[in-house]
């Protein structure tokens, strides 16, 4: 049996555990943090990039945190505005063989190898997503966390698409392919905000917060 481990299979177990275990420890005291993806592609002329940055400096103003996935483009205009507006600025990168490298605004950086102990990281320490425009990786988390709420598996979060016109064809296709197909419920749309406006968004982060302090407080009361 002890022979067994010594394979490369076994020994990965280990990296992993090693990954998960260095990400709750460094997260775990980093309360109210909000997450925001989007494309590494987009570059500090886009007004994207602009918008991101501005939205993660009012988000960090109230005292949330930012989390993004620590590399260029989106990511670090929402690095770059929760340093702006004082708040821890959480990067977690993953080794890719290109696009993917650590931009200068973190104050909290994890690097990680695996995909999938990332993405647990994410969910595990955002109490709220925020989409901006982005492409396969920033649909994969908008999907995982839209999946995990339609099927309870998470308590619902704010899942917020950032950008009406980017969004709207997505949103237009799952009304008339997936709605009407009978593939989702009218009621897992519900899950979903869109919106053009940094200050809705960071007024919907707001209301969830106050309401997840309530459910803190109400459990708190019930164990005296």
């Amino acid at each position: 049996m002890i022979e067994d481990l010594k394979g490369p299979e076994a020994w990965r177990i280990f990296r992993i555990i090693s990954e998960f275990t260095e990400g709750i420890d460094k997260l775990s005291p980093m309360d109210f943090a909000i997450t925001i993806f989007g494309s590494a592609r987009l570059q500090p002329s886009d007004p994207y990039y602009e918008t991101a940055r501005q939205l993660a400096k009012g988000l960090a103003e109230v005292n949330f945190n930012i989390i993004t996935g620590g590399g260029p483009g989106i990511m670090e205009a929402a690095n770059r505005g929760a340093s702006e507006g004082r708040s821890h600025s959480i990067g977690l990168n993953i080794d890719l063989p290109q696009e993917q490298h650590p931009n200068t605004y973190q104050d909290v950086s994890l690097q990680f190898r695996y995909f999938f102990v990332r993405k647990v990281m994410f969910v595990k320490q955002s109490m709220g997503y925020v989409c901006m425009p982005g492409g396969f990786g920033t649909l994969d988390e908008f999907f995982e966390a839209l999946t995990l709420m339609q099927t309870h598996k998470i308590h619902p979060l704010p899942l917020v698409l950032f950008g009406t016109d980017f969004w709207q064809g997505l949103l237009d296709w799952s009304r008339t392919t997936l709605l009407d197909t009978g593939m989702i419920s009218a009621s897992d749309l519900d899950l979903v905000t869109v919106t053009d406006d940094v200050q809705e968004v960071i007024e919907i982060m707001c209301r969830h917060r106050d309401w997840k302090q309530q459910q803190i407080e109400r459990a708190a009361k019930d164990k005296e």
